[in-house]
């Protein structure tokens, strides 16, 4: 824990000193000082334009590696990286006060060894990463929040839209922006079918949005992505859809002051520039998701049901400070004793010649991600007074409570972290450390726990 504390003040001089100083225009609302996307206008009105996001994420971190990690080739206890955790292009154009388009591209998770495309092998692992389409859809506003003539807010609003897109159900998390995260990134559990039967959290299909005075919704009718694994001997699913389309939906009652509904994105945090209370809840649904192998030559599929229930919080305190608390809980529903594992950016690889204790999480920073069960997710987050112009800093703490069918203990997950904003979220540095337990491949039971150390710096224009 004493090389963890030295390695986190170490970067957290780096993250000060190390990273530019922007001015902010003091007469930006309380904290928030993001200057927004690039905006074309293609008319005098402004009603028809185009808005530009680029924003980049690199991430420089210190892994304690699952037992039996080789990097490289080479035994590795603990590993030094660095890498992009996002880099993204998006672009929303208003046709017309009818109609909008929004495409968003980019690529994710390249280090210096892993996530690479054409550029892998003995040219070098890790290079090159494929740059691909995440969002592409189109919408149509068959009630639109503000009427266009009286420029009147209307009680209820209904837009429709078809494409590849993350007009999500189940959480607000589930819908989260990955520009205004409130952490250093998000738990990725949020996205339940994450890059399985999804392309990076997105499906295709049509899906609808809107709002009723204080209440907002949003819907969708997928075909999700074809998956096709075929599961072991035993009480054990894997996924293997059948075809079915997937519903999805999610829900929330906004007390104070509304949000915006111009994209799917739902900021983690405003920086103190509004008050929110909101609470909701949603789920996502489709038959035949999975399948099992009972015994020799006899299967069984099984339905993919997962729920949210969800609570988000920020009270400005003062001109400068406010608490920001989010809460939700996660029911999961994928057939017997489903479990997934996953390892952002992970550079490790299994070591054939180990011989000690090993983890179900495999090598490198692999932990359990979610399964059948439930998991409950906390996070907690104060914006210090500001003491300068050129800094702001917010200290959070996070927490998971896992408890999956396929294991024999519950997991508990911790991140402590501090963000500091530059010019908001367009210029900030995250350093934060986090607390993974790590599960007997035989027992099924936490035999360690094992840290990060990660500092994710966001340029965001």
């Amino acid at each position: 824990m004493k090389n963890y504390i030295v390695r986190g003040i170490c970067f957290c001089w780096f993250a000060l000193f190390a990273t530019p100083v922007f001015s902010q225009s003091d007469s930006l609302k309380k904290n928030s000082d993001d200057i927004g996307s690039l905006k074309i206008n293609f008319d005098p009105s402004g009603q028809k334009y185009m808005q530009i996001g680029i924003w980049n994420q690199t991430w420089l971190r210190y892994i304690d590696n699952n037992p039996g990690t080789l990097v490289n080739g080479e035994p590795e206890r603990g590993t030094y990286d660095a890498g992009i955790r996002r880099m993204r292009i998006s672009t929303l154009a208003q046709l017309s006060p009818k109609f909008l388009m929004f495409y968003q591209i980019g690529f994710n998770n390249q280090t210096f060894i892993s996530g690479g495309g054409s550029g892998t092998g003995a040219q070098g692992n890790g290079k090159k990463a494929t740059v691909f389409f995440h969002d592409a859809y189109g919408e149509y506003t068959l009630i639109p929040e503000l009427d266009t003539e009286t420029k009147k807010k209307n009680n209820f609003s209904l837009y429709l839209g078809a494409g590849l897109h993350s007009w999500n159900g189940v959480s607000r998390l589930t819908n989260a922006s990955s520009s205004k995260m409130l952490t250093a990134d998000l738990p990725v559990y949020n996205f339940p079918t994450i890059e399985i039967s999804d392309q990076m959290s997105r499906q295709f299909g049509v899906f609808v949005h809107g709002s009723y005075k204080k209440f907002t919704y949003r819907m969708n009718v997928n075909k999700p992505f074809a998956t096709n694994n075929e599961p072991k001997i035993g009480n054990t699913a894997v996924d293997n859809n059948k075809g079915d389309v997937s519903f999805a939906g999610y829900y929330s009652y906004q007390f104070f002051e509304t949000e915006s509904q111009k994209t799917p994105f739902l900021a983690g945090t405003y920086l103190g520039s509004k008050k929110i209370l909101n609470i909701g809840a949603g789920f996502y649904s489709t038959k035949n998701g999975t399948k099992t192998q009972p015994s020799e030559g006899v299967y069984e599929n099984h339905d993919i049901r997962v729920l949210g229930i969800d609570i988000f919080s920020e009270l400005p305190l003062t001109d400068d400070t406010y608490l920001s608390i989010y809460s939700v809980y996660y029911n999961y529903q994928f057939g017997p004793n489903y479990l997934r594992t996953t390892a952002l950016l992970n550079p490790g690889t299994a070591d054939p010649a180990y011989t000690g204790q090993t983890a179900l999480e495999g090598a490198g920073n692999g932990r359990v991600l979610l399964g059948t069960g439930s998991i409950w997710h906390t996070q907690f987050a104060y914006m210090l007074p500001r003491f300068s112009k050129s800094v702001q800093i917010q200290p959070y703490v996070t927490y998971a409570r896992k408890s999956m069918e396929a294991l024999n203990e519950t997991g508990n997950y911790y991140d402590f972290g501090t963000n500091f904003y530059f010019v908001g979220h367009n210029a900030k540095v995250s350093l934060q450390y986090s607390s993974r337990p790590l599960y007997d491949t035989e027992t099924k039971t936490v035999f360690k726990h094992a840290g990060e150390v990660l500092i994710a710096m966001q340029f965001f224009l």
